[in-house]
């Protein structure tokens, strides 16, 4: 019988965080970062990490993972989310997807059909830069030879096109494209999930979005990555390179300033958004609630209410 699963999922500062709280306090439910910046030590402010005294309260994993200078892709997620999942049920506890990457969800729960990779326009941009440079073609696909022979092997050194998109997609899931090409389709999914979709009018959003900004640039952000450049992480890792980061990076080179800053990280966080909910709108099954128009208390409560009447489903007893 496919294991239960309960997905907390919007875009960026929807209110996902918050409800989720009380959403698991609830279910007796533990949570399971589903963010792709999340998983890295020292970097808490920019990726907006619940802090450690509601991490002892209702018990948080995939959060803290690795250093950043260490790699960590979708497949090493949804290896440790699933063992998650275990070590939570064997405790008698209710395991709770949170997070705004819609690729981890996928390489965790959709096991039926081979992933579609999505496009990430940093990791694009940064090896774009690269085909820019003199015998770029040449360096990128030596890039791609060390990582992905086959589509080495297939593509020619100047189908520049075709060359970023197969690094790209080592670069997101830690496998080669002929991995996913070539995946068998398993019958059925070791996973039941059910989505909580939360949105918001999109001027709303945009506005809790760039108020959640200028919070983390006023409340120890350029701080944090002063520590991390200090510390010896390069500006150059990838996760140095997440909107935030990289323009507080510029920020401490003296190549931009703080309100540019701020700026430059709201456009590209609206832009985000935007993204992952072209993405989620996809899932399913899923219930959406528009949080800006119910009361949080009946949001919340209707959660409880259909999370119940799925794990009940599936033989769970609460």
């Amino acid at each position: 019988m496919a294991i239960p699963i309960l997905a907390v999922i919007g875009p960026t500062a929807v209110g996902k965080t918050s409800l989720s709280l009380d959403f698991a306090k609830a279910l007796n439910g533990e949570v399971i970062s589903v963010d792709s910046r999340q998983v890295y030590r020292y970097m808490d402010v920019g990726t907006d990490k619940v802090d450690h005294t509601t991490r002892r309260e209702i018990l948080h994993h995939l959060i803290d993972v690795v250093d950043p200078d260490e790699t960590f892709n979708a497949a090493d997620f949804a290896e440790q989310a699933s063992a998650a999942v275990d070590r939570i049920r064997e405790r008698g506890r209710v395991p709770i997807l949170v997070g705004g990457t819609p690729f981890y969800y996928r390489a965790m729960l959709d096991e039926v059909l081979t992933i579609d990779v999505p496009s990430d326009p940093e990791i694009r941009r940064d090896l774009e830069a690269v085909g820019d440079e003199k015998n770029g073609p040449a360096k990128l696909h030596a890039i791609l030879e060390e990582v992905d022979p086959d589509s080495a092997s297939r593509l020619h050194v100047n189908d520049i096109v075709r060359v970023i998109r197969a690094i790209e997609i080592f670069r997101l899931s830690g496998k080669p494209s002929s991995w996913w090409r070539d995946r068998p389709k398993k019958e059925s999914s070791r996973f039941a999930p059910l989505y909580f979709g939360l949105t918001r009018p999109r001027e709303e959003l945009h506005r809790t979005i760039a108020k959640r900004v200028h919070q983390q640039f006023h409340g120890g952000y350029p701080e944090e990555v002063r520590w991390l450049l200090d510390n010896g992480f390069s500006p150059e890792l990838p996760s140095m390179k997440g909107f935030g980061y990289r323009e507080l990076v510029l920020y401490h080179m003296g190549k931009m300033s703080l309100e540019e800053g701020i700026e430059s990280d709201t456009v590209a966080t609206r832009r985000f958004s935007k993204r992952q909910m072209t993405w989620f709108k996809k899932f399913s099954p899923a219930i959406w609630y528009d949080i800006s128009e119910k009361e949080y208390n009946k949001v919340l409560s209707s959660m409880i209410d259909e999370a119940v009447r799925h794990l009940r489903a599936w033989g769970v007893v609460l």
